[in-house]
């Protein structure tokens, strides 16, 4: 028998006999989180600001019309409609090549809590600074703000309030969605919400720079293809972005914050998320990155702070997680349901209150060969100085089953006895105990903006 063997079982002994102890001496949970990260948003409700109240003007050259429908009616391609002040009507928009823009202060279109508010059918209509609000309330109808069934629509700076789905694009290529707000009402239950920005089987679609708030989900996918969606924010929702069915697509430098979950990755491939924010998304579910039968896709360069679970990862297939930072979740990453492939590497796991969990029966090996990730709390010997630890590292072994199976054991999470079972998992030769093992652990953290997240001043990501 090997020291490591004796070690092992030494430790596991204590660790029994001090379980019942911790179970009887604690109710269990850690501290209270200590990030107050919040970024900027702005006043997606135009609280302060009077809307018009003056009857609507719409404008074609030398042409006024007392309603958007009209002027929309007498357009011809290529023309642009000016709108001021309030029109109470809903507009259907089957002329292609139109603009629709307010260059003063938003003129208001206004539903009256009917049916969807503006409705673009034609090719390339452009809807730019108008605040459109009060659609219906018939989530089953899809009642909007704005439906656009119309290729190579361009909606900018809109504000879109008291609102069902807030943009609804469906069967379309080439639409673009930029510098928007969408707000829904806080009254409605979210069950009976509909989404910010609704995507089905829309192809190109381009979603930059929007914040979305108090619908069901921010940004939701189904069956739509080669999306950009960058630089938005999303807050108080379901999950900030849902992708449902939906290949080829590409995230990145979005923000989801105070929601149940902040990016919902299910049933797509080839997906690409790099350099988003998820923070204290902690709700039912309660998870940072959520992945569920995902195959073939990166998260990369994420910062996943203070969630539930900053990355869970479940029936996920030959997936790229590397370079992210994963600070101050209650679990790190949560890998279950079959998921395999995985390549995890060139992250910084910091301050959670539990690294990693894995519910297997065998080892999985994250990094055979390549560089690993950086675990706070980890033993690491680096004597070449290339970065790497010359012993790996079971973030996920006996002991964080045990913690995980039973939270009130965690009281003796660093104790002596803990220690004594990590060393002998990490040790070479080694205990073969089911769970992740890092071969290549970094013996520093790759990312130095953890700080960040502790500023207590709004920071803008």
């Amino acid at each position: 028998m090997t020291d490591g063997w004796f070690a092992a079982v030494a430790g596991a002994m204590l660790v029994c006999s001090l379980v019942g102890a911790a179970v009887a001496a604690t109710d269990g949970g850690g501290g209270d989180r200590t990030v107050e990260w919040t970024p900027d948003v702005p006043d997606v409700r135009g609280d302060g600001v009077e809307a018009p109240d003056e009857p609507g003007v719409a404008t074609i050259g030398d042409r006024e019309f007392d309603s958007v429908q009209a002027a929309v009616d007498a357009a011809e391609s290529g023309e642009t409609i000016h709108l001021e002040r309030t029109f109470e009507e809903r507009v259907s928009v089957a002329t292609p090549d139109v603009t629709l823009t307010s260059e003063t202060d938003a003129a208001v279109i206004d539903g009256g809590g009917e049916g969807t508010v503006l409705t673009v059918t034609a090719e390339n209509v452009t809807l730019e600074g108008l605040w459109i609000r009060e659609s219906g309330l018939d989530k089953t109808d899809d009642d909007a703000g704005v439906r656009v069934t119309g290729s190579g629509a361009t909606l900018t700076d809109l504000r879109l309030t008291a609102i069902t789905f807030g943009v609804w694009i469906g069967d379309t290529t080439d639409v673009t969605v930029e510098n928007s707000t969408v707000a829904g009402r806080e009254d409605v239950a979210v069950e009976q919400r509909g989404n910010g920005i609704h995507l089905w089987e829309a192809d190109g679609t381009e979603v930059r720079g929007n914040a979305i708030t108090t619908v069901r989900d921010g940004i939701y996918y189904s069956w739509a293809r080669n999306v950009h969606a960058a630089e938005n924010v999303m807050w108080d929702l379901r999950y900030g972005v849902h992708y449902m069915y939906s290949n080829d697509n590409h995230l990145e430098d979005n923000v989801a914050f105070d929601n149940d979950v902040g990016f919902a990755l299910m049933v797509s491939e080839g997906l690409v998320l790099e350099e988003n924010v998820a923070v204290r998304n902690d709700g039912p579910s309660g998870h940072g990155i959520l992945l569920k039968d995902v195959e073939d896709s990166e998260i990369r360069g994420n910062s996943v702070v203070a969630n539930g679970n900053g990355l869970y990862v479940y029936n996920a297939q030959n997936n790229a997680i590397a370079d992210n930072l994963v600070l101050e979740n209650d679990l790190g990453i949560h890998v279950t349901g079959g998921s395999q492939g995985e390549r995890v590497t060139g992250n910084s796991f910091l301050e959670n209150g539990q690294a990693a969990y894995a519910t297997t029966n065998a080892q999985v090996a994250w990094n055979d060969s390549e560089g690993g990730n950086y675990w706070s709390g980890a033993h690491t010997v680096d004597r070449d100085g290339d970065g790497t630890s010359d012993i790996r590292h079971q973030p996920a072994g006996t002991v964080e089953t045990l913690v995980h199976e039973e939270p009130r054991a965690g009281v003796f999470a660093e104790s002596p006895a803990f220690d004594t079972v990590r060393l002998a998992e990490s040790s070479f030769p080694v205990v073969e105990s089911p769970g992740v093992v890092d071969h290549r652990p970094l013996a520093e953290s790759p990312h130095e903006n953890w700080r960040t997240y502790y500023d207590h001043e709004d920071h803008d990501h």
